[in-house]
């Protein structure tokens, strides 16, 4: 072991100590400020949904109008897909052809609010640890043959949505909608 090692250790740990009741108060008082908000008691209805993710979902979205649509929410949120072509026409020996190349998809955007992807990605996986609806979708679709990985990304697509339509139009949860397709 290098010398300073433990010590260095220790001083961390005195930090972590000292930052415990800290992180306790910003808790306490994130939970009180979501109560004035009735969209978070709204959005607690959803599975997997707790007040701790409902109201940073209420401080970062601020509002569901922002999103004409739950596409605009996925890309916000880093679960829109991005794709890349070389153009629909090309030069060739002097004559304009039609580019015969496929679109190439090359995976999830970049450019999105970490904190609501990780907000999204974390509900998916508990909705898919507890039984409930949310789960049955999960398992719907690995018995489909969806490998395990886009069934996440799918189940956390599907509750940005059901957090959309319930905030914009004051709905309830209601569980019968997960039975039709997914996307």
């Amino acid at each position: 072991m290098e010398p300073g090692v433990g010590v260095r250790a220790q001083h961390l740990y005195q930090q972590l100590d000292n930052l415990q009741p800290l992180r306790l108060e910003a808790r306490r008082e994130l939970l009180l400020e979501s109560h004035k908000h009735a969209a978070v008691t709204l959005l607690r209805q959803i599975p997997s949904m707790g007040p701790i993710r409902a109201a940073l979902l209420v401080a970062l979205l601020q509002t569901p109008h922002r999103f004409r649509s739950k596409r605009q929410l996925w890309a916000y949120s880093g679960f829109a897909v991005e794709t890349h072509d070389r153009g629909e026409y090309r030069w060739v020996r002097g004559k304009l052809q039609r580019n015969r190349e496929p679109i190439t998809v090359r995976g999830l955007n970049d450019n999105h609010n970490h904190d609501l992807k990780n907000l999204f990605k974390g509900a998916a996986i508990s909705a898919r640890a507890r039984p409930g609806p949310l789960q049955d979708f999960y398992l719907a679709r690995v018995t489909q043959g969806m490998r395990p990985t886009m069934a996440r990304l799918t189940l956390a697509r599907k509750i940005a949505t059901i957090t959309l339509t319930m905030w914009k139009k004051g709905a309830n949860f209601d569980p019968q909608p997960l039975h039709r397709q997914a996307v």
